[in-house]
């Protein structure tokens, strides 16, 4: 029986979704722009071997607004547990809530494992593309950090209302063109609309867009990788998702730069794993549910 619920963080409430069972506890954390609908065919996957429970990052979804840091969130992860019981949960997570993952493992030895699915910030600095000619790294970042300039811009604004239709029936034709389960991408578009005072918006805002951009930014995940105490596994992407196909050159040499952070993190940590997961791009969790959920199940069970 799925549940829905509101948890209280403190300064804030955290929408969740509990899958049920009385398998082992598992937690699975959406990406950044993202909420907890979005990771429905995951979750259903993974529920066999696993009690699910997702929930909405602060500032997405139906969860509460507030300043985001690293520690804030993990707070909110923390509040999660305590108020649904979970005893010594593992953690898993897509793009921003697999560096979230991976922060928890860091903290909390005692966690069975967690599982980051190319849970890695954004290329931010020349010598994250090895391979890559200096001069033209910097100005394909450049080119690149103008997008995402444009992109956070949008963040929030008010959608007119003539304009909702067309926007889910476009919704609706990603879903078809990625092969993915119509009613669930639809779900999870709508979940971060915001109705208020006659105007509807689109969550998060352009404030916590470029709090997460900072947050990203400045994460060192080498150092993470090489010290975390719990069983950590990375999952890596190995291909460009259509809107990185015009920065080809770029996202490959930084698919490097991610291989090798893993690798190095491997040699010097036990506890730390990684694979390349074949013909797969940043969206994995909608083009190989099934293969993931047998992975995470996998290297949890160890």
């Amino acid at each position: 029986m799925i549940n829905d619920r509101l948890v209280d963080a403190g300064e804030l409430p955290i929408a969740v979704r509990d899958f049920g069972g009385d398998r082992p506890p598992l937690l699975l954390l959406h990406g950044a722009g993202g909420n907890l609908a979005m990771l429905t065919t995951l979750a259903r996957a993974l529920r066999p071997r696993h009690r699910v429970i997702t929930m909405d990052l602060r500032g997405h979804g139906r969860s509460g607004d507030g300043p985001w840091s690293w520690d804030a969130a993990l707070g909110d992860i923390a509040a999660v547990t305590v108020q649904m019981e979970l005893d010594r949960p593992a953690v898993a997570g897509h793009s921003l809530g697999g560096m979230l993952a991976v922060l928890w493992g860091q903290r909390h030895p005692e966690a069975p494992g967690v599982v980051s699915l190319d849970g890695n910030p954004p290329p931010a600095r020349t010598e994250q593309l090895p391979g890559l000619d200096p001069e033209k790294a910097a100005g394909e970042l450049a080119r690149l950090h103008s997008v995402f300039d444009a992109a956070q811009a949008q963040a929030g604004r008010t959608i007119p209302a003539t304009d909702l239709p067309d926007l889910v029936e476009r919704q609706q034709m990603a879903a078809r063109d990625m092969g993915a389960n119509e009613k669930v991408w639809i779900e999870g578009f709508r979940r971060n609309l915001v109705h208020r005072d006659g105007e509807t918006s689109m969550r998060p805002t352009a404030e916590t867009a470029g709090s997460l951009r900072t947050l990203m930014k400045d994460l060192d995940l080498g150092t993470v990788y090489a010290s975390t105490p719990a069983p950590t596994l990375a999952v890596l992407a190995t291909r460009d998702l259509p809107d990185q196909e015009p920065f080809a050159e770029l996202y490959a040499a930084h698919r490097r730069y991610l291989v090798e952070q893993a690798a190095e993190g491997a040699k010097v940590n036990p506890r730390m794993n990684y694979l390349q997961l074949a013909d797969t791009s940043h969206a994995m969790v909608v083009e190989q549910p099934e293969l993931l959920a047998q992975i995470i199940g996998d290297f949890l069970e160890r």
